[in-house]
């Protein structure tokens, strides 16, 4: 019986057309080892399938839509069908069911010594199975097939491993002894909140209109950028809200960085300028993210690269921002340059890290740099020979989030001065306090910072003690 009837099903033996597959078995293996798998455990949905074949590949349907098998057969004068030798056309398109068979005319289709059409199309998977080839332009007279093929990579879901993954390979091989690309992404099913999979024919599929409309493109990219590749993701509406809080935070914190930077020239804040040690920590630390985003993406863990890139953003703002926002307003000379030259080149830095994912808000906001070209043309950010450690920015940090969970515990707002600020810890701590010690009092409203140092040295430990003050002293 069939899956939505009650009358009992007849099977009818036909013709058909198929690809001698089974006796590659070997071949089609070997064809898979030579393409990277992502992630590579899906390459064994892959073997299993190979091995585990046992009829050759059908590629014919009996329906009315699809590419037709461009074969007419001769009719003898009993009115049998030659089968054995068929009539193959030389010129394509065609439809032999609607044209004639060279040589004959359409007045001798299924009469005696005549010809008739043959009636199949061919299957999806024989036709979808020729993208690569197709989109080189297979067969014509450019040379873009032998320049862009095997392609670089088939971005696929994990249920069709076994027939367009399977059959593009297969394809490649018997046509070119080649494999269609040098490397296969798979990516998971899309859940409803009830865990089942998207699908049309379970009426539980969300259109994306909606989506769009009231979250924004950017917010839908990064919900989708967010699903890790070979994993099934949940349909969750939150994590759209957290795109849009993200985008909000990009442009909030690139409007603060480029009122700030205004009065000066783009060339004048670059690296060179950046002299204090708090801004080249954190520059480091940019560039630890640079580099670990980028040897994500050459591996296509879009996910991972994102995940990297957005917890150093809200590092950036949470953090940074606050640490040198004092300076970056009021400072003066080379420590003011050197807040405003590391904040341009924080900000360029992360909007190209973002514009894969965000490619809207990013290139909004690569105008308003006076950027002659769109951001999606820039060059991808490098790593920078950066020899100041990641642990200045980093104790700064832990200390300035110190003092805004007091705040926040004696119910006082961020702007509330700290009394006095007591850190306790090794020689070699200490000494990185030093360094920072001013972009800690103006951060934090810090009146009295008292150094401490522990008796223990291999102690590493910062212990760090805040002291309200019990109110503000109006002057």
């Amino acid at each position: 019986y069939y899956e939505k009837g009650d009358e009992p099903l007849e099977f009818v033996s036909t013709r058909q057309w198929f690809i001698k597959i089974l006796d590659f078995k070997k071949e089609l293996l070997e064809q898979g080892n030579k393409i990277t798998w992502h992630p590579d455990y899906m390459k064994h949905r892959y073997d299993n399938w190979v091995e585990g074949l046992n009829f050759d590949w059908c590629i014919s349907r009996q329906r009315f839509f699809g590419v037709p098998f461009p074969i007419w057969y001769k009719i003898d004068k009993d009115g049998n069908q030659d089968y054995e030798n068929p009539i193959i056309s030389t010129s394509f398109p065609v439809d032999p069911l609607s044209e004639a068979a060279p040589g004959y005319d359409e007045s001798q289709r299924w009469q005696p010594n005549g010809f008739c059409g043959d009636p199949d199309v061919m299957d999806t998977w024989a036709t979808s199975s020729l993208t690569p080839q197709i989109v080189s332009n297979w067969g014509g007279e450019d040379g873009k097939h032998e320049k862009v093929f095997p392609a670089d990579i088939r971005p696929q879901s994990h249920e069709i491993i076994r027939t367009w993954a399977f059959y593009t390979i297969a394809k490649a091989y018997f046509h070119e002894k080649e494999i269609p690309w040098k490397s296969v992404v798979i990516s998971g099913w899309i859940l409803d909140p009830d865990r089942k999979k998207m699908s049309k024919s379970k009426g539980n599929v969300v259109v994306p209109t909606s989506l769009l409309e009231n979250y924004s493109s950017d917010a839908v990219r990064y919900w989708a950028a967010r699903a890790r590749l070979g994993v099934d993701t949940a349909y969750d509406e939150s994590v759209f809200k957290i795109g849009v809080k993200l985008r909000t935070k990009i442009f909030n914190a690139s409007k603060f960085v480029l009122n700030n930077i205004a009065e000066f020239k783009e060339e004048d804040l670059n690296y060179s300028n950046v002299k204090n040690v708090l801004d080249l920590s954190f520059l480091k630390l940019l560039d630890e993210t640079v580099l670990a985003s980028t040897k994500s993406l050459n591996a296509f863990d879009y996910a991972q690269a994102l995940q990297e890139i957005e917890t150093t953003f809200w590092t950036f703002c949470d953090s940074y921002l606050e640490l040198v926002k004092t300076r970056a307003y009021q400072g003066e000379g080379e420590q003011r340059l050197s807040a405003l030259s590391s904040l341009n080149i924080v900000l360029n830095t992360f909007l190209k890290l973002f514009a894969p994912y965000m490619p809207f808000v990013t290139e909004e906001i690569w105008s308003w740099l006076g950027k002659e070209n769109s951001i999606h043309h820039s060059v991808w950010p490098k790593g920078h020979s950066i020899e100041t450690d990641v642990e200045y920015f980093s104790t700064a940090k832990k200390i300035l989030a110190s003092i805004h969970q007091a705040k926040s515990s004696g119910q006082k707002n961020l702007k509330w001065p700290v009394s006095e600020l007591k850190l306790s810890g090794n020689k070699k701590t200490l000494s990185i306090v030093d360094e920072i010690s001013n972009d800690i009092k103006l951060a934090g409203k810090v009146q009295s910072l008292v150094c401490l140092e522990s008796d223990k040295e291999d102690n590493k430990e910062l212990s760090i003690e805040v002291e309200l003050a019990k109110e503000i002293v109006k002057e």
